[in-house]
């Protein structure tokens, strides 16, 4: 099992060296910060899932949406993302802004395989779901996740196009994420079946 460490806070904004953040999930496709590289990266020991309620970006606690989170077992692709040392404190005063509005993360250093010509392991900032707090969903079936991907929308807009996002962000790294793609096509023929023209007699007796 590749070690995991929590941060403490003077570590991870002082620290005198380039800062890389680990994104699996709208930091692939939306970042918000400055960074001086972008590199496909892979995490062992953590898998991405939609196992987050959301209550304010995607959802509300009346109408949660999900969320990804890295979970327990398996492995992530994704991006590390390479901080110059002088924006490392604005970068982390950012990230911890955006992801941990209700503190449903652990913020932890994690050791990621940089998929580039070095194939370099970096230690990067990672957010790993929170077992323990009210909002870890747990393993969900795929009918439950479109339920609350479905009426999931909040601050930052609709779940269903969060997880679509995602999903267009994981196909231009060049590979596939089997559950989420499930969900996207079960997103997209809703999104189909709204459009399309009743059928003639249904027209007709209207």
């Amino acid at each position: 099992m590749p070690e995991m460490s929590e941060i403490p806070l003077p570590s991870v904004t002082t620290a005198k060296d380039d800062l890389w953040v680990f994104g699996y999930g709208s930091l692939m496709w939306r970042p918000g910060f400055e960074f001086e590289e972008r590199v496909p990266a892979r995490l062992v020991g953590e898998h991405r899932a939609l196992c987050v309620y959301s209550f304010v970006h995607r959802g509300t606690p009346q109408k949660p949406g999900l969320v990804l989170g890295l979970d327990r077992g398996g492995a992530c692709r994704g991006i590390a993302f390479r901080v110059a040392e002088k924006n490392r404190t604005e970068v982390v005063a950012y990230l911890r802004e955006r992801e941990q509005v209700t503190s449903v993360y652990r913020e932890v250093m994690r050791s990621v395989w940089l998929e580039n010509d070095a194939r370099q392991r970096v230690s990067a900032l990672t957010y790993v779901v929170d077992r323990g707090h009210v909002q870890y969903a747990g393993r969900l079936s795929l009918t439950e996740q479109h339920r609350h991907v479905i009426q999931g929308h909040g601050q930052s807009g609709a779940n269903r196009d969060y997880v679509t996002a995602t999903v267009k962000a994981i196909e231009a790294e060049g590979f596939r994420d089997t559950q989420l793609h499930r969900l996207a096509t079960m997103l997209h023929g809703d999104a189909h079946s709204l459009h399309a023209p009743a059928p003639a007699e249904d027209r007709e007796n209207r």
